[in-house]
């Protein structure tokens, strides 16, 4: 009531007419600044900027690990933490530190056996040969011949 009465009236309190136009304009200005650190990224996490900075380290972008089959989002990501970001690192990466990074991050169950082949492929562009691998993979593992 007392919101429409002072709207009604104008605000003839002589304090509260001022006090209208001060909200009003820190709205906007609320409103414009949420707009610039939206759109500039402003309110990046450290670890969003860690991670693109980690990918273009040695002028080489990361690829999408995630197209070997076997790997998916949050093992890349575990892969991504060891410095494994591109086709070339994971082909040319020890398998048994492999191993123990996915053991650390408790992925025991994890086969990174047929990893190696698959990202050499990639690193090499050779798509067809990796999906023809691949066909042959269940689960990144190679399918027991019956």
């Amino acid at each position: 009531m007392l919101a429409i009465r002072l709207f009604s009236e104008g605000g003839t309190d002589a304090g509260i007419g001022w006090l209208v136009w001060v909200v009003l304009l820190i709205f906007f200005v609320m409103v414009v600044l949420g707009w610039l650190a939206a759109t500039k990224g402003w309110l990046k996490k450290e670890e969003e900027s860690a991670h693109e900075a980690h990918g273009e380290e040695h002028g080489h972008a990361a690829d999408d690990l995630t197209k070997l089959e076997g790997i998916g989002p949050k093992v890349a990501q575990v892969l991504a933490g060891a410095g494994i970001t591109t086709f070339a690192g994971l082909a040319a990466a020890d398998e048994k530190t492999v191993r123990e990074t996915l053991d650390a991050a408790g992925y025991k169950y994890m086969d990174p056996s047929s990893w190696p082949e698959q990202a050499a492929l990639a690193a090499k562009g050779d798509f067809a040969a990796l999906q023809k691998l691949q066909n042959s993979l269940k689960g990144g593992r190679k399918a027991a011949s019956k």
